[in-house]
């Protein structure tokens, strides 16, 4: 049962500007003199305890101090504690430790503290180190080791220094253990928040057993919670993430039907012990669908009177206030108390990459530490004031930001600090001693070591990083005068507000181009307007003329005779128009992206991102051919001689393009040919005729010539009478192996000048992942590369080669993740999988999924809706040679590996003649660069997925049967479609050499 009063709906700008949000926090920051000077004396007293604390246990304080990440043995150490734990099998794990510990000094390492943590760490560490040295392979050190007892005491102690390193981060592997080690029974217990360890769930089945963890965990807990009032009792907290496996903000309304009965479960549970359940923080994508959870739940009558309930506001997040604010208006119209934590939050690195990824506006974090510093003060003192009705909870490790706001409180009760179980123990308890009064809650992961590793490594990351409080505290060299600092003081002015170094997201590849311009899904107000906009882009009913073979003479005539005048347009003119293009295209973005849906079956996604892509394509060859094709290059030589090396124009070229990308594609080919001087004729795939005859216009209207360029619609016919025409110089083509290398040989055979071919063709491409590899990363990666875009990608994933080892859990959470993926028309916001582009496609897929279904194991075999669908497949295989040719569809297939046969493995990708794509993932980097050296791929990817290859960031284009190069979107690519000249002057056949004769003589010093 529900309220029935309307509850407010959060609306706030997704990235709002730095400068702005700094003014205001600047205005506001100062406090009164006394009131700073009681400020520095309570922090500097805090840092001298932090630097004073002889904790014979030591914490991670030591570990920071011992192993800075700004250390090669501090990275080592990173790298091993996030993997190894997970390695099931011993050759691996040796490789991996021989790995990581070649890359720091462990052997000369010298421990400067005397923490049992750190010297234990140290001394297991250095004794592998001594063992396995350096550059050692792993089957030279095993042999040598056989003989005695060295390596199993390597792995086990380098596993037992892991392992130490994560029970000062977790307080118990199971809950019942946490309690015991929490002392929950005594009368004065402290108060714990617990966090049962894991990452988001990816399958159905990870959901439900993430939902029992916590269910169980919450009976434990209130078993164990003794009597005392809210907030004096234990809470749990729980990631939204974990409770769906399709926690994304397109899959909102599945999200609400499945996800928010099961939260409003877990709450009943947590209110019947009156205990405190928050809601952890996600990215700043799902803040919204959060907070719409979160709503949802709150709104349930079956929870009133409780005032337990929680949630998390990350203070580096542009819209902290906002959700205060929002949170606050939550409370006030259901008549409720809410406990509000404010951290400062610990997915930076990942929000600003995502930001620039997407083409965004702006970041929706601050780019300066300073700033989420001065936020997190200003939220707090904005959480302050909104007591009682909100709780504020602040966790934080700053001995700053504690000194401030205990004097922002004015010693009035109602608040809590909170801290991570293992850190900052020496600050709480000296401030504990200080302030007998205050209440601190430890924030406390429960769960295995395996578990751990992803979240130990954030830590570490978080607060080992050189600008990080923790790691500044730690270190005795620096002032302690120097870490009371304002905040307000570091940024001075608004426009300091932003990082010096990170650019915008559109500037991201300045001064060259702008960045295409994109949106984030999760920012209901930009998702909501294109949705409108594409709807209201009908699609278009025209129809296209078809052109018989013999066009074809016409065609190539006429851009013949436009070529000379297009050739002669200065490059900066060129470059100008293709510039205009692609502004344009981002103009009638909604346009394209609606016919993209229409006539290519694009998801929203897919369609956008395409879209961008054609823009990136238009800006990087104009910049490209500005540098390329302006006045030629000086070369030296002899005085009284100019030698100048230009490019130009060969000709007539023609571009054939395919529908998988019938945008990007199309004029990616059609702008390099057109920027280096070519007259066009554009034959575009016959399934996707409307995208190629607007994109045509598009250009034209920028200001390219209809003389320059010409289309060609029609079938293969036209496209085979094109190729074969004497007076073309060329051509650019995107499509099957068998297409090219028929264009190849009517090129070959054809009377005239030889002229160049540029193919990108498919593969069968590959994926390796080893037993270091994060199983949720993984499928992740596995599932976009393999099923996004239907598989209708020459870079998707077709074959993936999985260490035996950990191939049953990889397999299994690879299909339960692709279970979720939901297949139908791709309008719908929440679609995944569109159709594939015809019947045809559709009748060949089908048939090869029968002869797998017969002939190989099956994993997973999806439902596919009426029409043109072909659902997810994973079959098993017994041998790579049963997958002969590309399959161009959502099918994956599966081999497993011995982790000594990987060399094995590598030879049979490359005997496949392939070499467009392949991925690895692996903590080993000498896995990683063997199979690199080993390789002659086109676009390798490590620990990510295959697919999106971004122009002028990845030159996309492969080797062998895979393609001629070079590389489409990279710097070389527009000389395959110039020919060279050099023009060699006689400066000095006038009588003599002026420059030389008039020159001054300088004596040198």
């Amino acid at each position: 049962m529900s309220d029935s009063s309307p509850l407010p709906s959060f609306e706030a700008p997704y990235a709002p500007d730095d400068r702005m949000i700094a003014t205001q926090l600047l205005a506001t920051a100062g406090l009164g003199t006394e009131q700073e000077q009681r400020i520095d004396r309570a922090a500097t007293r805090l840092i001298k305890a932090i630097r004073a604390n002889d904790d014979p246990l030591g914490g991670v304080e030591d570990m920071l101090r011992e192993f800075a990440l700004s250390t090669r043995e501090g990275l080592a150490l990173m790298v091993l504690a996030e993997a190894l734990l997970r390695v099931p099998d011993t050759h691996t794990a040796d490789r991996f430790i021989e790995d990581r510990l070649g890359q720091g000094d462990f052997v000369h390492h010298e421990t400067r503290s005397s923490a049992f943590l750190v010297n234990a760490s140290a001394w297991a560490l250095g004794v592998s180190a001594r063992v396995i040295q350096p550059g050692e392979t792993p089957q030279g050190t095993i042999g040598r080791l056989a003989k005695r007892l060295g390596l199993p005491a390597v792995r086990t102690a380098t596993r037992q220094a892991m392992r130490l390193m994560g029970s000062h981060f977790v307080l118990g592997e199971t809950i019942e253990a946490a309690l015991e080690r929490a002392h929950a029974d005594r009368a004065h217990a402290p108060r714990y928040s617990f966090d049962m360890l894991g990452e988001g769930a990816r399958t159905a089945e990870d959901a439900t057993r993430y939902f029992n963890a916590y269910a169980s965990a919450i009976a434990a807990i209130g078993r164990h919670a003794g009597h005392r009032p809210l907030p004096d009792r234990p809470g749990i907290s729980v990631k939204l993430s974990a409770l769906h496996p399709r926690y994304e903000a397109v899959s909102q309304a599945r999200v609400m039907s499945e996800l928010v009965p099961r939260l409003i479960d877990l709450a009943r549970r947590a209110k019947a012990h009156d205990l405190n359940l928050t809601i952890d923080a996600e990215e700043a994508d799902r803040l919204e669908l959060s907070l719409d959870v979160i709503a949802a739940v709150l709104a349930d009558g079956s929870l009133s009177g409780w005032d337990g309930f929680g949630l998390a506001i990350q203070g580096y997040q542009k819209r902290a206030s906002t959700v205060i604010d929002y949170a606050d208006s939550l409370a006030h119209s259901l008549n409720r108390r809410l406990m509000v934590r404010l951290v400062k939050g610990a997915y930076w690195d990942t929000e600003i990459k995502r930001a620039q990824e997407r083409g965004l506006e702006d970041y929706p974090v601050f780019t300066r530490k300073a700033m989420s510093d001065l936020n997190y003060v200003a939220c707090a003192r904005q959480m302050l004031a909104l007591r009682p009705r909100i709780f504020p909870q602040f966790a934080t490790h700053n001995a700053l930001t504690v000194a401030t706001i205990l004097e922002l409180t004015g010693n009035s009760g109602g608040f809590e600090f909170q801290r991570l179980h293992g850190m900052g123990e020496a600050l709480y308890a000296q401030l504990g001693r200080d302030h007998p009064e205050l209440a601190c809650r430890t924030y406390a992961p429960v769960g295995s070591h395996r578990d751990l590793l992803a979240y130990l490594v954030r830590r570490l990351l978080e607060n080992g990083a050189n600008s990080s409080f923790v790691a500044l505290a730690a270190d005795e060299n620096i002032p302690a005068a120097s870490l009371l600092r304002r905040p307000a003081d570091i940024i001075g002015a608004p426009d300091r507000a932003r990082h010096p170094n990170i650019p915008l997201p559109r500037d991201l590849y300045r001064p060259q181009r702008i960045n295409s311009r994109g949106i984030e899904f999760g920012e209901r107000a930009a998702l909501r307007q294109l949705v409108s906009a594409v709807d209201g882009n009908p699609a278009t009913t025209n129809r296209v003329a078809e052109l018989d073979p013999q066009a074809a003479g016409r065609l190539v005539a006429a851009a013949q005779a436009g070529f000379n005048a297009w050739d002669r347009t200065p490059a900066d003119s060129r470059a100008a128009m293709l510039e205009k293009a692609a502004d344009l295209l981002e103009q009638r973005r909604a346009h394209f992206i609606a016919l993209l849906q229409s006539e290519g079956g694009k998801t929203l996604d897919d369609a956008l991102s395409e879209l961008r892509e054609a823009a990136d394509f238009c800006r990087y060859y104009a910049a490209q051919g500005r540098k390329l094709f302006g006045d030629g290059e000086a070369m030296p030589g002899p005085t009284g001689e100019s030698n100048v090396l230009r490019l130009r124009g060969r000709g007539v070229f023609i571009a054939i393009s395919p529908w998988n990308f019938p945008l990007a594609i199309f004029v990616g080919q059609v702008t390099a040919a057109l920027m280096a001087g070519n007259a066009v004729v554009a034959k575009p795939a016959e399934q996707t005729p409307l995208i190629a005859a607007e994109a045509v216009g598009l250009l034209h209207e920028a200001g390219v010539p209809a003389s320059a360029l010409h289309l060609a619609q029609g079938d293969g016919r036209i496209g085979a009478a094109l190729a074969a025409h004497p007076a073309i110089a060329g051509v650019v083509f995107t499509g099957s192996t068998e297409v090219a290398r028929s264009i190849n040989r009517a090129l070959a055979a054809k009377e005239g000048p030889i002229v160049p071919l540029l193919a990108e063709t498919g593969g069968i491409n590959a994926m390796i992942v080893d037993a270091t590899a994060l199983p949720e990363q993984v499928a992740d990666d596995v599932v976009t590369s393999a099923f996004r875009s239907a598989g209708q990608r020459c870079s998707a994933l077709r074959l993936l080669f999985v260490q035996d080892d950990v191939a049953d859990r990889m397999i299994e959470i690879i299909a339960g993740a692709a279970r979720e993926l939901r297949i139908g028309d791709v309008r719908d916001v929440a679609v995944h999988v569109g159709p594939v582009i015809d019947a045809e496609a559709k009748q060949r897929l089908d048939a090869h999924i029968a002869r797998m279904k017969r002939e190989a194991r099956v994993h997973f075999a999806g439902v596919a809706p009426a029409g043109n669908y072909v659902a997810p497949h994973i079959f098993e295989l017994a041998s790579a040679e049963q997958l002969t040719e590309e399959v161009f569809g959502p099918i994956l297939h599966v081999m497993r590996y011995h982790a000594d046969d990987i060399a094995a493995v590598l030879r049979s990708i490359e005997r496949s003649g392939y070499g467009l794509t392949f991925g690895i993932h692996s903590r080993i980097d000498d896995t990683v660069e063997d199979a690199i050296d080993r390789l002659q791929v086109g676009n390798i990817y490590v620990n990510r997925s295959m697919i999106g290859a971004v122009v002028g960031v990845q030159p996309f284009g492969g080797h062998g049967l895979s393609g001629t190069g070079p590389k489409a979107g990279g710097p070389h690519y527009l000389a395959r479609f110039a020919t060279e000249q050099t023009v060699t002057i006689n400066t000095a056949a006038a009588g003599g050499n002026a420059a030389l004769l008039s020159g001054d003589e300088e004596e040198s010093s």
